[in-house]
């Protein structure tokens, strides 16, 4: 039985943060949402500005605003045929985009599923699974531009959405902790635990398909085991929601984002702390891994940042906007 509320969330009080860079071409809200392109040369991004900017990483470079949706942007993902982009919102549409000019191909209407929380697409490019702030998970068939399943599972808003590396399963969590495992060919639950104490954020499904991991409000980072559904390890550290995690390209490292204005890489083999980089600039809620094995990250200060995989100082890659 869902709790009267669901749980609530907040990062701790910060010192006020140091005066930062601006451009005029760059976000005018926090960046929560960072992908990197197959190639490693582009990153998406997307805000509470409601854009969704594509940049270029060597030349350090806005390319264009990608698209403007009705409200807050949640994500932005690179398409497996590197000539598009779907990316998704508060509004409750999911968009097709072409990279080369922001042209406008489908628009999938979530309707009364509402907003769009979180969004990924099958390896394939075939298939897409959105989490909703009504707790619906929905299963779109990209190729015939229509809904394949309604998975009305999860009592709270769903906070975090992975498919597996077959592109058969997906990993869903709601913000009251609750994690669920799926058939999304079927539209069948495998599974449903509780697998957090507060909000399940960032799920990542690990190469094998066998094993995921999920951050949380409860401050923790978990790895699991999909075949036995237990806790296999943890990653502690941060003082505030995990809000974002990244699997580095080789697997071996993972990457997070907190509302403790930190960002680190973890050692997934181990559980170790690798690095940990904080900007002074208070909640970061992005987090990518670039080609060359920096980590990215993106938060309420507008930036997008560049920190080195070893730990050490970072730059700012892409500025924000005036204020």
């Amino acid at each position: 039985m869902a709790p009267a509320t669901p749980p609530q969330t907040l990062a701790p009080p910060r010192p006020p943060p140091p005066a930062q860079p601006t451009a005029p071409e760059g976000h005018r809200d926090a960046v929560v949402w960072l992908a990197v392109s197959a190639d490693g040369h582009q990153i998406m991004s997307a805000s509470t500005d409601r854009m969704i900017k594509l940049w270029d990483i060597d030349g350090k470079r806005l390319i264009r605003d990608l698209g403007v949706h009705k409200d807050m942007a949640r994500s932005a993902l690179f398409m497996p045929d590197g000539r598009s982009a779907l990316t998704a919102g508060d509004d409750g549409e999911i968009v097709l985009r072409q990279l080369s000019d922001g042209t406008v191909l489908h628009v999938f209407s979530s309707g009364a599923n509402g907003g769009v929380r979180q969004l990924k697409i099958s390896p394939d490019g075939k298939l897409a699974v959105s989490g909703h702030d009504t707790g619906s998970v929905v299963v779109w068939d990209l190729q015939k531009g229509t809904v394949l399943h309604v998975l009305p599972g999860h009592d709270w808003s769903v906070s975090s959405v992975a498919i597996s590396p077959d592109g058969a399963r997906a990993l869903t969590g709601s913000i009251d902790g609750e994690l669920k495992l799926w058939d999304i060919l079927a539209g069948k639950q495998l599974r449903s635990w509780h697998g957090h104490d507060r909000g399940a954020y960032g799920a990542v499904f690990l190469a094998d398909g066998h094993h995921a991991v999920t951050g949380s409000g409860d401050y923790t980072i978990k790895l699991w085991d999909l075949d036995t559904f237990k806790e296999v390890r943890r990653f502690d550290g941060h003082s505030g929601t995990v809000y974002a995690l990244a699997l580095s390209a080789e697997g071996k490292r993972l990457g997070s984002a907190s509302l403790d204005g930190t960002a680190r890489i973890w050692n997934m083999d181990t559980g170790a702390e690798i690095a940990e980089f904080d900007p002074g600039t208070g909640p970061i809620y992005s987090v990518a891994f670039a080609a060359d094995g920096t980590l990215l990250t993106g938060g309420i200060d507008r930036t997008i940042r560049n920190w080195p995989a070893a730990g050490g100082e970072g730059t700012v890659l892409f500025a924000g906007a005036p204020q």
